[in-house]
């Protein structure tokens, strides 16, 4: 049976704290098997150019990226009031942090949350986050993505540590808390490159912005790749979110996908489920204006998916 999760109300028109309890508490109740945060740190006046949303020259960046409430202290909020639904990040964009830092944040987490947390994670695309972050070069972040993940498997794995990179380096030494358990990685990726790296190096794909066809479609030339690193396919999840602004009923034929009110969407996420997802997730925050609404339409969406699914 497919995985249902909702994203937590990080928009800057829900309150920080008090929504995000509330959502958090409700979402276990109602049933979600998770709930997911996503990273966003600034959005820029200059939208021209390389500055467009994911780097498409003019293309808008979404009005509920500003003031995104930031994605590990929202996750922590809900996994202090919660006991068993999962935490996953969709995604933490890895360059912009210090690697044995976010290590660290991420194992005392799922030490916290009893090994709740699924590590959902990007190189990231914005010039304008990385020049204000300045951890690494744009062009640099894929090789900060693969430094992370060598970090954290020295990090979270048994004392003593130590690793080497080309910028960080620990001789011998004892790092805690470890994790509860093995923390799922999963990958963002939207080129043949990325898949490779989910191939060799992730317990999953978490893919954004992709139909049923295109997740089938990558699916299978994700399998053929983890052969070749030697690796069992079966192994790869496969964790698809569905973005949404507006819940009004889509009359389009065809109907373009992830638009329309939550019946359609429940339809999307059985359609998702066949090409072969494990795991979705569903934006509602984005959607509507208050918790009150997110809490009612995320108890909707439940029921009429586990009816399908």
């Amino acid at each position: 049976m497919v995985k249902l999760g909702v994203s937590l109300p990080q928009f800057q028109h829900f309150v920080p704290g008090k929504d995000v309890v509330a959502a958090a508490r409700a979402m276990e109740e109602i049933g979600f098997d998770s709930l997911w945060v996503f990273e966003r740190v600034l959005v820029p006046e200059d939208q021209s150019g390389p500055h467009g949303l994911y780097g498409v020259p003019g293309l808008p960046w979404p009005e509920r990226y500003r003031g995104v409430a930031d994605a590990l202290v929202t996750l922590s909020t809900a996994a202090a009031v919660t006991s068993r639904i999962e935490l996953g990040t969709g995604v933490l964009v890895v360059p912009l942090h210090l690697p044995m830092r976010l290590a660290r944040e991420l194992a005392t987490l799922d030490a916290a949350s009893g090994g709740r947390l699924i590590a959902g994670l990007g190189s990231g695309w914005s010039p304008d986050e990385f020049a204000a972050v300045g951890a690494v070069p744009l062009s640099e972040r894929g090789r900060a993505l693969d430094d992370f993940l060598d970090i954290a498997a020295e990090v979270w794995g048994p004392n003593p540590v130590s690793f080497k990179t080309r910028r960080f380096e620990v001789s011998t030494a004892d790092i805690g808390p470890k994790p509860a358990r093995r923390i799922p990685i999963l990958l963002g990726a939207g080129t043949q490159r990325a898949l490779r790296r989910v191939a060799r190096r992730a317990d999953g794909w978490v893919a954004s912005g992709v139909t049923p066809a295109q997740v089938k479609e990558s699916l299978t030339g994700l399998r053929v790749m983890a052969e070749e690193f030697g690796r069992d396919p079966a192994e790869i999840s496969c964790t698809v979110q569905i973005g949404t602004l507006d819940l009004t009923e889509s009359t389009a034929s065809p109907r373009p996908p992830y638009a329309g009110n939550v019946a359609q969407l429940a339809e999307d996420v059985a359609a998702l489920a066949e090409a072969g997802a494990d795991h979705v997730y569903i934006t509602l925050p984005a959607a509507v204006e208050g918790v009150g609404e997110l809490i009612d339409k995320a108890s909707e969406l439940h029921e009429l998916v586990r009816a399908r699914l």
